[in-house]
Order: structure tokens, then sequence, then C-alpha cells
């Protein structure tokens, strides 16, 4: 244990390396500490003795070696507005933001990540190459790959591996999708982390419900459950050195034996262990008191639920079959398990809402609140933002003015009941949908932002200077039969799929 750190593996080392990589996050270290993709991948690189790799956040006050030296610095994006921090991290490394300002003495700079996974291009100008898809593995075959090559003949090697875009290079890439044979945790427990000492595992990736507007749904397809076994032994590991665990997955109860997971930690607590265990997400369908009482015995007064939206209709629209029946159920088994209050997340400016879809979702909060006198209940509010990949991709966002005023009728409304409702930035989703649906010809706009500051006022003057149309990206209705940005990268469902899917979704009518 050195800094407050736990390592659960043996890192290798050689005086021999034959590469020299730092591990880049765009945020602090605190948040670093607690990315279990970003951690598990620098664990990869570590065990391997013919690699020297390093850890370096936006808040490393000070490297010990020259960035310029060493053969690759790897980015991981997993926000739209990550690019802010790679460009303030670049600069302070003295490393031009636009590759063709480098030449053959500078690292190469690559990312991964959800961000470039859906939709690399508005950063093609940026990074040398990307990883599209799942990280595992890819990453050390690419980097050890590098040794005798020049730039150029490297680039045009790895060109032709699934999983790997280089601009101007690649024609199509197939996003790398890994079988999961082995269970990914945290690799590293330190008292740093913003979840501070907490042993997080993958109990699943990937969710089958496919939310029409869900990125991490359909970019993790298919579903894919870790073995038993294999998830009991990576917590025996976790709960020699720490009593904070979590469990990640976008779809947990989907595991077919996620019950017998819980009645195994219920075991230890019942045998005397002090076991704090929280959860990614559940689906309201799935709870059951049985695993509410796990949840209470390891701590937990409150869950957190997505609805997204308050009518049947509209969770129809975006697939999520989910009956107000259901909803009140889960309250029901979240009460008598002794819990004290649901978080119910939401969302609005779903495509297809109107006036009478709001209606709803407060007639939903009303009632939930008359029933349930005494327990506690809020609502989280985030709004719809476009993701490339989805059967949502095509449908433009709502106006901002709008969900603004959306946003100020419900607060409203639900504090006229004693509910709490928080709100995403509606301005900030405005510029993720820039972001998610843009395309290279944003790239001296991207800049611009970063000079002028990062923030809203930031964009409005960038887009302003470079003549950029961000309501064409934000607010316009794709046509379906028209190419779009990220068509170059091949996965499954395909393309067809999601137009059919964008069809059936979109006709849900009222009392359908």
């Amino acid at each position: 244990m050195t800094d407050g750190e736990i390592l659960l593996y043996a890192p290798k080392f050689s005086a021999y390396t034959k590469s020299k990589v730092l591990m880049a996050f765009p945020g602090p270290e605190s948040f670093a500490l607690s990315s279990l993709g970003y951690l598990w991948l620098f664990k990869d690189l570590d065990e391997d003795e013919e690699i020297w790799v390093k850890r370096v956040y936006s808040d490393t006050a000070q490297l010990s070696t020259n960035p310029k030296t060493v053969d690759f610095i790897a980015f991981s994006m997993s926000f739209d507005m990550d690019f802010l921090k790679v460009f303030e991290m670049l600069e302070k490394f003295g490393i031009p933001l636009k590759k063709s300002e480098r030449g053959e003495d500078f690292p190469l700079i690559f990312a991964g990540g959800p961000v470039v996974t859906a939709n690399p291009t508005p950063y093609e100008e940026f990074f040398d190459f990307f990883i599209i898809g799942d990280g595992e593995k890819i990453n050390t075959e690419v980097i050890k790959s590098k040794e005798g090559r020049g730039k150029t003949e490297f680039l045009e090697y790895i060109s032709t591996l699934d999983g790997v875009y280089v601009p101007n290079i690649t024609k199509k890439v197939k996003k790398r999708t890994k079988k999961l044979e082995e269970v990914i945790y945290t690799p590293i427990i330190s008292d740093k982390a913003f979840f501070k000492n907490t042993f997080i595992v993958e109990v699943a990736r990937g969710c089958a419900n496919r939310c029409g507007f869900c990125l991490a749904s359909y970019l993790n397809l298919p579903l894919r459950c870790l073995d038993f076994d294999k998830i009991i032994s990576a917590l025996d590991l976790g709960l020699k050195h720490t009593k904070k665990i979590a469990l990640l997955g976008a779809q947990l109860s989907a595991h077919p034996r996620f019950g017998d997971i819980c009645e195994y930690i219920h075991n230890r607590v019942k045998s005397g262990e002090q076991i704090e265990m929280s959860v990614s997400s559940l689906r309201v369908d799935t709870i059951t008191p049985e695993i509410l009482e796990v949840f209470k015995a390891c701590g937990q007064k409150n869950i957190t639920l997505a609805i997204e939206a308050g009518s049947e209709r509209l969770r129809k629209v975006i697939n999520k079959n989910l009956t107000r029946e259901q909803i009140f159920k889960a309250v029901d088994i979240a009460k008598n398990a002794g819990l004290k209050g649901f978080k119910f997340y939401g969302m609005i400016g779903i495509p297809t809402e109107d006036d009478e879809d709001i209606e709803e979702l407060i007639t939903l909060a009303k009632d939930l609140k008359s029933q349930y006198k005494g327990f506690n209940i809020s609502f989280g509010f985030s709004t719809f933002v476009p993701k490339p990949h989805t059967p949502f991709q095509w449908c433009g966002r709502e106006n901002s003015k709008s969900l603004e005023k959306k946003s100020r009728y419900l607060k409203k409304e639900l504090h006229k009941i004693g509910i709490t409702a928080d709100f995403s930035g509606i301005n900030s989703d405005y510029w993720q949908a820039v972001l998610s649906r843009g395309d290279n010809t944003l790239a001296d706009f991207l800049i611009d932002v970063y000079k002028f500051g990062g923030k809203s006022g930031a964009f409005k003057k960038s887009a302003k200077e470079h003549n950029i149309d961000t309501d064409h990206f934000a607010l316009q209705d794709f046509d379906l039969e028209n190419p779009l940005p990220w068509d170059f990268i091949e996965l499954n469902p395909k393309k067809d799929f999601l137009k059919q899917e964008h069809d059936r979704l979109l006709n849900y009518k009222k009392n359908s």
C-alpha cells in the first residue's frame, strides 16, 4: 500500500521496457480513482513488463517524466465535455492540440471511451487514432505493435485492426466487443477516490432493454453477464481490503443469478460483517423484497430508479415498458422493506412529448406522495440528448426556451405537493447534443470554445466566430436516408434495425 492506495494486482517492472505510456484522465484524481474502466485498462498495461505506464490527471501538479518523451498518451473520454480537459492537459504538457502540428518526435495521442466510440469525428484533428469499443487487451496489442515502426507505418498497420480507427486511413471500423471471460473489478482501492475505499465489481455489461435514447444500452450490446463464481471470487478479494462494495451494470437484475449474488452478500452481513453496498441501477419491475432486504442490511436508506417519463404512452415511446402499477408496487416493496425514500429519474423533451405527458407526470407524483405519506420521494430530471447508434439518433432536441418553461412548471407544481426536483443544465445538454451529433467541421470551433473559457458563452461566441449552425446538430431532425457522420462504425444492431425501431417507437399514439 502506497499513498493511500491498495493495489490488488502485481505490477511488473523491467529495465528494458519497450514502450512508455501516460494514461491520462481528463478529470481530477478523485474521479479517476473511481473510474473502473480507466483503472482496469491501466492495470492491463501495468502488468506487462514491456510497457512503462504512469497515471496522470487534470489536477496532477507535477510529472516525474517529460510528457514529450513518452511514446503514447492515452485519454479516456466518458463525457462530451471531456475535450476541454484534454486540451488543458495537452497544453500543460507542451503538446500542440492539432496532430498536424506534431512531428515525429511527439508522442502518439489516442483516445477511447464511450464518447469516441459513439462518434469520434469532431475530435479527428486532435488524436492520431481511436479505440472503438471495449478497450481490454486491444490497448496493449496496439502499443506493443509500435516497436520498430515509424509513425506512418504504425498508423497504417493498426488501421487494419478491429476496434481501431485511424482518421484519413480507416474507411470502416468494426467496434471491438469483448467476450467477458474475466470479472472487471477495482484494481486500486484508494482513500483519495471520490467513492472512498470502494471496491466496484462489474456484474453485467450491456442492457437488453434498449431504451430508444440510451447510448449505454446500444453501444454495449449484446448483454453479457459475468460468471457467478468469478464474481464471488472478486467480492472475496475486495472484502479483504474494504467493506464498501458497489455492483456495476446497466441491467444488473438481468444477471440470472443476481438474487444469489445479493444473498451471498447478505449472508456475510448476517454473519457479522459490516458491509456497505451500492448498485448502479435497478429496473422498477425487478425489485423484490429479498433484494431490498439486502440493501437495507448493507446500509441503504434510499433507492434510485429511472422511470424516465410520467405517462405510459411516453414510456412506450422510449421502449421502457413500465406500468403505473409496477411503479407503485416497487414503492410498496421499498417501504415494507424499511427503506426511507425513493428518488425517481425522469427526462423531459422526449420525442413526441406534449403537455398531457407532463400533466401525467405531475399526477403520478401527487398520487405517490398521497399514498405514501412520510416516505421521502424526490425527482431528478435531465433533458433528452440525441445520441449516435440509437433509434433516436435522427431526432432533434426540443429548443431550450421550451424546455426551460417545462422545467419551471414542473418544479413549481412538484414543490406544491412537497416533492423536491432538480434538473440538469438545459444549456449544457444543448451543447452535449451538438457534440454528440457533430462532425469533423467542428475542430476549430472546439479549440476556440476552450480558449474562450469553456462555458456556455464560449460555445456561443465560438459558433458565431466560425459560422457554425449549432441548431443543425442539436435541434434538427435528420433525414433517415441521409448518411450520418458516424456511419463508418460497424456495430450491432445495424442501421436498418435502428430505423425500424425509430419508426415503431415514435408511432405510439394517445390511448395506444
